[in-house]
């Protein structure tokens, strides 16, 4: 793992120059300059000390999928929406590594006959999103709607809600929701 590059990455994407930086610490920019040129390799007890300056923990430094060698951008191609599903919808995340991420938006691929489980789904926060391909039956509390291409949904997402793909083909939905679920 390139320290430097993930370290100079990281600086950038929270907006701060070195020399902000080692003034957060108490070092010189020079020392945060030559650590990102890997001149220096710092102990993980230096390490801790110039993250807690960014603020970011080891933890969070070292997570495999720090986009790290990107600049910071507002676009997120294909390759850059991470699959966070973890059955047979697939959820591809837009803007997972954005610092600070304050809403959750999803591309939400459901194979035909797929749906969120039996369980009504509730948390805290608002969700909305359009279907822009298929049938999705769609559970907010005690009302069932199937949404086709270019219906939508909104609602307090405390309320039970689920999902299911009533549809022949594959369904599409763009979705978002704050506080971020993923």
């Amino acid at each position: 793992m390139d320290i430097g590059q993930r370290l100079q990455a990281i600086r950038q994407a929270r907006g701060l120059s070195q020399r902000e930086l080692a003034k957060r610490v108490g070092v010189t920019n020079s020392t945060i300059s030559l650590i990102e040129q890997n001149k220096v390799s710092p102990s993980v007890a230096s390490l801790k000390k110039v993250l807690e300056g960014i603020p970011i923990s080891l933890a969070e430094f070292f997570a495999a999928d720090f986009d790290v060698g990107s600049e910071p951008t507002p676009f997120y191609p294909p390759e850059r929406q991470p699959d966070v599903g973890n059955n047979d919808i697939h959820y591809f995340l837009v803007g997972k590594s954005r610092h600070g991420r304050q809403m959750c938006i999803l591309r939400e691929v459901m194979p035909p006959g797929s749906d969120t489980g039996a369980d009504m789904l509730c948390h805290d926060g608002e969700e909305g999103g359009v279907v822009v391909q298929g049938e999705v039956e769609v559970t907010v509390g005690d009302q069932v709607r199937v949404l086709r291409a270019g219906d939508g949904y909104y609602f307090e997402s405390r309320q039970p809600h689920r999902f299911r793909n009533v549809g022949a083909g594959e369904a599409v939905i763009i979705s978002a929701s704050t506080p971020p679920t993923f």
